[in-house]
């Protein structure tokens, strides 16, 4: 009996690199896992990913050459013709452009497809996780950044191209500085880079915190998920606040979005959205309820079931797609 063919998937996020060998349909035979580089620029990144995209296929008994394909799911503004990523500005030293694409594809020894992060995370919840009963969903994948993605009557719905960049919805005129250089954005205040910039500023104006200690204990350069969640669980007032805040500003933007697609569902993912899971869901659904024009037949809000190889398996679908395997 011939071998089913299998595809790599790899999710490039703000702190980390996670690559998996996939056999449909959403079957995971090999993963790895890595820091995303904070030095070296695109380069550094690209040489992470080839080496976590080896190691999930030895693990999975494949070289990367006999694959049908690697999908690639990265933040920045995608070329998907080229696979050229630009201005990845919550990655290190990333904002002019890489050909991402090519340079993998290189090293890989075969094809390779770059999406957007988190479209393809969005795809993957829609066609094999929490989406899978709807029609329309819209992705809200909280992490390093807040980025959406949107599945309106069973496509996905790129625009023009830019589509889905829910984190820069608006949910304060004249607000907080985002890390896009506008102001307002709900990036600004639920991103957790900009929420790691604010405890850094309120921990050097004289307030207590342990999030700095526990990030120096776990031997991290950033401030990740698990670092949030185990200071909420040490009842830390200052990580209390900017998490209650932030959920604040992912109410109003995720209910300002609904409000134009009215779509059945919001799948909640990322780094964040993962870790704090159904209650935090939950928190942000009452959250939006105040904001929703139609409050009395709200989307269903979940959070995402492929956990945290759902960018990787979402990423597998760009090259299952381009062999009409959709």
């Amino acid at each position: 009996m011939a071998r089913a063919k299998l595809y790599g998937g790899i999710d490039l996020g703000g702190t980390k690199v996670e690559a998996a060998v996939v056999a449909a349909p959403a079957k995971v035979l090999g993963s790895a896992r890595h820091p995303t580089p904070t030095k070296g620029g695109p380069p550094a990144v690209a040489e992470t990913m080839t080496q976590a995209m080896r190691e999930a296929c030895a693990q999975a008994g494949v070289e990367p050459e006999a694959l049908g394909g690697v999908g690639v799911g990265s933040p920045g503004i995608i070329d998907p013709q080229t696979g050229a990523v630009s201005s990845a500005r919550n990655l290190s030293d990333w904002s002019g452009s890489f050909p991402l694409g090519t340079t993998l594809g290189q090293s890989l020894g075969t094809v390779v497809r770059v999406g957007n992060d988190v479209q393809v995370a969005t795809d993957g919840e829609f066609e094999h996780g929490a989406g899978k009963p709807f029609h329309s969903v819209l992705g809200v994948f909280w992490g390093t950044g807040v980025g959406g993605g949107i599945v309106l009557s069973g496509k996905p719905w790129f625009g023009r191209g830019g589509a889905g960049e829910i984190g820069h919805v608006v949910v304060r005129i004249d607000g907080r500085r985002c890390p896009c250089g506008r102001r307002g954005c709900m990036e600004a205040y639920a991103g957790r880079a900009a929420m790691e910039a604010r405890a850094r500023r309120r921990l050097d104006e004289g307030e207590k915190t342990d999030l700095f200690k526990l990030m120096e204990k776990r031997g991290r350069t950033r401030m990740t998920s698990g670092i949030w969640q185990r200071a909420l669980e040490n009842g830390d007032k200052l990580a209390q606040e900017i998490i209650d805040e932030a959920i604040v500003a992912l109410g109003a933007g995720v209910a300002s979005v609904v409000n134009v697609l009215d779509v059945e569902a919001v799948i909640l993912g990322g780094g964040l959205g993962v870790r704090f899971g159904q209650p935090y869901a939950e928190r942000i659904a009452a959250a939006m309820h105040p904001h929703l024009f139609n409050d009395a037949n709200p989307p269903a809000v979940l959070v995402a079931a492929l956990g945290d190889l759902g960018g990787a398996i979402g990423a597998s679908l760009l090259v299952r797609r381009g062999s009409s395997l959709r």
